[in-house]
């Protein structure tokens, strides 16, 4: 586990991946972790919606770090 760089978006200028208030499917992307120059995707656990992103894009994020929090609803 490494420290590495939370971005919203799959490049500079694209949407992000989610919004908050936005659904979101299981198994869909919602970030990506940079570490290493190596692009690591971060997948919704659950489905539901999107209730916070927690860390600004571009911010440094460690291993177990709450990322992004999902309402599943019902």
């Amino acid at each position: 586990p490494s420290v590495g760089l939370f971005w919203r978006a799959p490049a500079p200028g694209a949407p992000p991946f989610v919004e908050i208030g936005g659904p979101v499917a299981a198994g869909d992307t919602v970030a990506i972790v940079e570490v290493m120059k190596l692009m690591n995707h971060v997948t919704a656990p659950v489905s539901g919606t999107v209730t916070a992103v927690l860390p600004e894009n571009g911010e440094a994020v460690e291993f177990g770090q709450v990322l992004v929090v999902i309402d599943p609803g019902e």
